[in-house]
């Protein structure tokens, strides 16, 4: 077999870090990502998706208090990846067209789709500059005043953060899911016996043990038992919150 390449070893070590050295990205840096984004795979060349750098330290502090989690808005840069049909409705309506297609869940879903690529490849190209990352999915606990905090109009949603900036951990890789329970050929398969997963469970709870011995933490499908019960989700209002926003309407 032949030799990994530096690319595929660099993303078969990539980890999240969490926690970031006390200063900010330089602003060649930071262009330097935003021109990674813009060259990002796009649905229909539509590019759906827009990027917010949150500087302003009142607005960090507020979205932090919503993501309940301290490194978020703290050192490094807070990065929001927005869907935005927005720009392209203002282009429709310049020139006297209706919004109907903008308003259906296939263009949210086309808005969603350049959003994750655009974010995953500002992730790799800050990796390779020997920056570090956190996505922040958290910033759905409460999204109505995110939207507001941003002054985001309608037709645009705020689908995750990013906190990138230079690391001050080195975590340990974390145990991903055997291939054998997660890839397929041709079709789908139904291998899913809890005893397939008794391996991997030993493994997540060794990992977890490594990490901090003093915190007790479930293993896989434990952690699927409670994490995927509707008194877990918080977060239950967000349909509601895309159809304000002017998505979903059929």
């Amino acid at each position: 077999m032949n030799k990994l390449t530096t690319t595929e070893q660099f993303l078969l070590q990539r980890r999240t870090v969490r926690h970031f050295k006390d200063k900010t990205l330089s602003q060649e840096q930071y262009q330097r990502l935003l021109e990674v984004a813009r060259q990002a795979p796009t649905s229909n060349f539509l590019q759906q998706c827009s990027m917010i750098r949150v500087t302003d330290v009142e607005k960090r502090e507020r979205i932090r208090n919503i993501c309940q989690q301290k490194y978020v808005g703290a050192y490094g840069d807070l990065i929001i990846f927005v869907v935005d049909l927005y720009r392209n409705h203002r282009i429709r309506a310049q020139l006297g067209l209706a919004d109907d297609g903008l308003a259906s869940t296939d263009a949210f879903i086309q808005g969603i789709e350049d959003t994750i690529i655009a974010a995953q490849s500002v992730v790799m190209a800050a990796e390779s500059m020997g920056l570090a990352s956190v996505y922040l999915g958290s910033i759905q606990n409460d999204v109505r005043p995110i939207i507001q905090i941003l002054n985001l109009p309608k037709l645009t949603f705020p689908l995750v953060g990013l906190q990138i900036g230079e690391p001050d951990q080195v975590p340990e890789l974390k145990p991903r899911m055997p291939l054998t329970l997660r890839s397929f050929e041709n079709s789908y398969e139904d291998v899913f016996d809890l005893n397939h997963f008794a391996e991997y469970d030993a493994t997540v709870k060794t990992y977890y043990d490594l990490r901090d011995r003093s915190k007790h933490v479930d293993s896989f499908t434990q952690q699927i038992a409670s994490k995927l019960s509707q008194s877990h989700f918080k977060r239950d209002d967000i349909a509601a919150v895309i159809k304000e926003q002017g998505f979903c309407q059929y």
